[in-house]
């Protein structure tokens, strides 16, 4: 008796496995306030330290929406969550979580550093008001990229929302937040 396999039970199969080990909403419960807090610092200072003239951006920010050791982990199929803070006038405002799914030639994880900078009263506005904000959909994120040994050119930058994706060694290229879901803890 030979049997089919659906690639939509697969699919169903393999997400509900990798959902199990990546940090969903109900993750951002397991750390404390302070324990996200401290995430959060670390991640701006490794920001700041490692790409030149970031630290314009955030003085600049109307907010800054900081996400620490974000897991990206999968094989076909590969979804990546976690938890930070937006910060607003340097202080915490609100905790987040982040989760976003995807298919396609991939194995392997990594943790990262996301940080997105709202550089209009409006964006940020529209952000805080939203019940579950979609990049790409809510806002876009212009993601920046420099090389190695260059500076930010914080006068060509034109956007109201503004990303950075830093990784062990910088700042990641080729990365995209188009469909990642954004959504306060309450």
């Amino acid at each position: 008796m030979s049997m089919a396999v659906r690639p939509a039970s697969v699919f169903l199969s393999l997400w509900l496995a990798l959902s199990a080990l990546l940090p969903g909403p109900a993750a951002a419960a397991g750390a404390t306030a302070a324990e996200i807090d401290a995430r959060v610092n670390a991640a701006l200072d490794r920001l700041r330290t490692e790409v030149r003239g970031s630290d314009t951006i955030l003085r600049q920010a109307q907010g800054v929406l900081v996400f620490p050791q974000v897991l990206k982990a999968g094989f076909v199929f590969a979804g990546e969550g976690g938890e930070g803070a937006l910060r607003i006038g340097g202080k915490t405002a609100a905790y987040y979580t982040i989760f976003s799914g995807s298919v396609g030639f991939q194995a392997g994880g990594q943790k990262r550093d996301i940080v997105i900078a709202f550089l209009d009263a409006e964006a940020l506005q529209k952000f805080r008001d939203s019940e579950g904000w979609k990049a790409g959909v809510d806002g876009t994120v212009t993601l920046i990229d420099v090389g190695v040994s260059e500076q930010v050119d914080t006068t060509k930058i034109k956007s109201p929302i503004v990303g950075f994706v830093v990784g062990q060694k910088g700042l990641m290229a080729g990365v995209s937040f188009d469909g990642t879901k954004i959504t306060q803890v309450r």
